[in-house]
């Protein structure tokens, strides 16, 4: 069978090692797959045959094994490997019984039962650093008896578990079980887009991917292969976990390129990176494949980037001694061998579309086993490497200035969708004209502070808040606007004070001050040195006083977080680098004020719902919904303003257009796709999810009401947003020189997003 297209040139800075074990890898794997009954007919009556005999010895899975993990001892080796012949088994497994015959529910069964074999180290109530389950999904399981194993995967997973998690951290415990299970229900989402039918947005692919994908399982079982488990608590930080995702994106994003056509021409698979692209920015299979490879780049490049400018830092924040920063860049470099490995097998297995897949690992070269290096010589030498080989490709991920947007246009798409109407708080006009009052007072608005009079009346902070909260309270409505005002001026005070200046030191401190300004006790604050700090103390003192302990942190801890995402822009400017759109997403959650937005919507459906059911994975899914629906709008509005006149780096559709190296035209037209999506997302979580919700809480008709009414308040506030967009003047952009002559729109003529994107991009405003 011909190739769709040939292999393009991969990006491969780390050298791949084989393992000197493998031999007897092979032997191991061979027998345990015999003894689980992987090797003939599947222990349940009438399932399908998965595997022959011959097939196992082709794929070559110890070999993966070798190449990923070069320098694991042989115990290690082979444990890890009977953990790849499993996973790739349930893979074939659950294609043969569930998704050719699209029998969705006898998968859920299937997954449900595989999730009783996984006993974790912890109860069930313990706090946990994995998202919690979806209704539906099965959650993480705590301790329980094991059932009898049924077939070859149930019987693998049984003697795995046991064999794995005694003896590791109970933090890896915890992360390892959650990610498998998140492997496992990637099957689920697989066989969802089948059988719909409906091929996924690239960005949406990508993040969906990352999250059910097999990657982030292979990242915890390096922890375990190098015998180097993080230290606690590290694995939560953000560039530990910036380096897994972009080591999964690789890892997955390869995969799907060899995987191509065996998926989609035997499976029937839509989910598969390279068909995305073909048929969101309407390529070839070849220039899908180039597309996806130039992806690939881009998160090794991310993954490299973060090896060197975000790791020192963390290591001095969280005073890790010696011992703990060689485990740290142990598991760095685990994960690049992996990287290395992995494509090294992808070209030799026979299970995927290669040139050399049928070459016998005698053709590999004259010495297979070569030495391994690194890890077994010294830390030093350790650092060396890592440093050596980010800091060389460092330069790749840093970009010119972005051209004006004047200087190219858009199709037009058609306008954005929003169910919701929009109404307006009837206290608004008291709201504003006491927005404008604080502002003044505590020094926001006026010489030395956030704006100018013109520059705050054509943000209109006061009417964004009404629309935002039509049912506020007049008491609910002056505070909510207060926090509102606020978010802006420290936005803006951070862009032209520390952005203009690329003053990122001035910025932390300036950030790390202000916790000092909101105490949990009522205690005294130090003396204001800026307006951002004086009105921050002021409207944390008349907000904190009436709200429960647990709720007074959620709101200090969501406002340092939004504060803080302004150093990773910083960042990002200073170093002229846009982010890939992956990682942006997460930030960009953050930047929007995504915690904020909970804790202000928790305050006007009357502080009555529980932090227990505020932290539901639904109730977490639907608000993610809702601050990506507004960030991307937000990022489609501003981009002309972004761009052009703050030179701004951190902006989705800008990302996006790096990142798939397309036109500005299609990468707009994917945030806006995107940003539907999420709307979509939200409508069925509403539909589908809030039901079981209130079923498990057991919530009578008073607490059903409550959530609902907090569901209200967010559909608001989506419906709010955009028709403050059609209002505001806050993004309007002066002509630049040579570009066409654009008129303001007056005040209630819809513009912007209201219309279309087109007229984003091409000065419709």
């Amino acid at each position: 069978m011909p190739q769709p297209f040939e292999l393009p040139e991969f990006y491969l800075p780390y050298p791949a090692r084989l393992n000197p074990g493998l031999d007897s890898a092979r032997a191991h794997a061979r027998r345990w797959a015999g003894e689980m009954g992987m090797l003939g007919e599947p222990g349940d009556p009438g399932a399908p045959r998965v595997w022959t005999r011959d097939r196992f010895e082709a794929m070559d899975f110890p070999l993966l094994c070798a190449w990923t993990h070069p320098d694991a001892p042989g115990p290690e080796l082979d444990l890890v490997t009977d953990w790849y012949v499993w996973v790739f088994y349930f893979d074939d497994y659950f294609l043969e019984s569930f998704k050719r015959p699209r029998d969705s529910d006898g998968a859920r069964e299937h997954l449900d039962k595989l999730a009783s074999f996984m006993p974790s180290a912890t109860s069930p109530d313990d706090p946990r650093s994995g998202p919690a389950s979806l209704p539906g999904q099965a959650s993480p399981p705590g301790p329980a008896s094991t059932p009898e194993p049924a077939n070859p995967v149930e019987r693998g997973l049984a003697d795995l578990w046991p064999r794995t998690v005694p003896g590791m951290p109970e933090d890896w415990q915890r992360r390892f079980a959650q990610v498998t299970l998140d492997l496992l229900d990637e099957s689920m989402w697989e066989l969802r887009h089948i059988s719909e039918g409906r091929v996924p947005n690239p960005i949406d692919y990508i993040e969906s991917r990352r999250r059910v994908g097999g990657a982030p399982w292979s990242a915890c079982l390096v922890e375990r292969a190098v015998e180097a488990p993080l230290p606690g608590g590290v694995a939560a930080a953000r560039p530990l976990i910036v380096l897994r995702d972009a080591f999964a994106d690789a890892v997955h994003l390869r995969n799907d390129i060899f995987s191509y056509q065996r998926e989609t021409e035997d499976e029937g698979e839509l989910a598969n990176a390279v068909l995305v692209t073909e048929c969101f920015l309407g390529y070839g299979p070849q220039q899908a494949a180039d597309a996806v490879n130039d992806l690939i780049t881009s998160r090794l490049h991310q993954f490299e980037n973060t090896v060197v400018t975000e790791l020192p830092p963390l290591f001095d924040e969280r005073g890790l001694d010696l011992a703990s920063r060689v485990r740290v860049l142990s598991y760095v470099k685990g994960l690049q061998d992996w990287q290395a490995g992995g494509h090294e097998w992808h070209m030799t297995s026979a299970r995927y579309m290669n040139d050399r897949g049928k070459d016998s690992p005698a053709d590999l070269g004259a010495d297979p086993c070569r030495a391994p290096a690194g890890l077994g010589t010294s830390a030093a030498r350790l650092v060396t490497e890592l440093v050596t080989s980010a800091a060389g490709h460092l330069s790749r991920r840093i970009i010119a200035p972005a051209e004006s947007a004047a200087q190219e246009s858009l199709i037009e798409p058609s306008e954005f969708h929003m169910p919701f109407a929009a109404r307006l708080n009837p206290h608004a006009d008291a709201a504003r004209a006491h927005a404008e009052r604080w502002a003044r007072r505590t020094g926001l608005l006026g010489p030395g502070g956030a704006w100018t009079q013109m520059r705050f009346d054509a943000m209109e902070i006061g009417l964004c808040a009404a629309l935002t909260h039509p049912d506020a309270t007049a008491a609910e409505l002056d505070l909510i606007t207060k926090w509102y005002v606020w978010m802006f001026a420290i936005d803006d005070y951070i862009t032209d004070i520390f952005k203009k200046r690329a003053d990122y030191v001035g910025a932390k401190l300036f950030v790390a001050r202000l916790r000092a300004f909101m105490p949990m006790d009522g205690g005294t604050v130090p003396a204001p040195a800026s307006p951002v700090e004086r009105s921050l103390a002021e409207v944390w003192a008349r907000t904190a006083p009436g709200w429960p302990p647990t709720f007074r942190r959620r709101l200090r801890d969501a406002v340092c977080e939004f504060a803080d995402t302004n150093l990773w822009e910083l960042a990002a400017s200073v170093q002229n680098r846009i982010p890939d759109p992956v990682d942006y997403i997460e930030m960009r959650r953050k930047s929007a004020g995504m915690a904020l937005a909970a804790v202000f919507v928790w305050y006007t459906s009357g502080q009555a719902l529980s932090p227990e059911l505020l932290e539901h994975r639904t109730m977490r899914d639907l608000l993610a919904a809702f601050t990506d629906n507004l960030a991307f709008r937000n990022d489609l509005v501003s981009y002309r303003k972004e761009i052009e006149l703050e030179g701004e780096v951190c902006n989705g559709v800008l990302a996006v257009q790096h990142f798939l190296d397309c036109g500005l035209p299609a990468a707009a037209s994917v945030v806006a796709d995107l940003m539907d999506t999420r709307l979509r997302s939200f409508q069925r979580i509403v539909t589908e999810q809030i039901a079981g919700l209130i079923a498990e809480f057991a919530l009578d008709e008073a607490g059903r009401r409550q959530v609902l009414g907090y569901v209200t308040r967010l559909q608001d506030w989506l419906a709010g947003d955009l028709a403050w967009c059609r209002e505001t003047r806050r993004y309007i952009v002066p002509d630049v020189p040579g570009a066409p002559a654009r008129d303001a729109p007056a005040l209630g003529e819809p513009a912007g997003l209201g219309m279309s994107a087109f007229h984003i991009v091409t000065g419709g405003r």
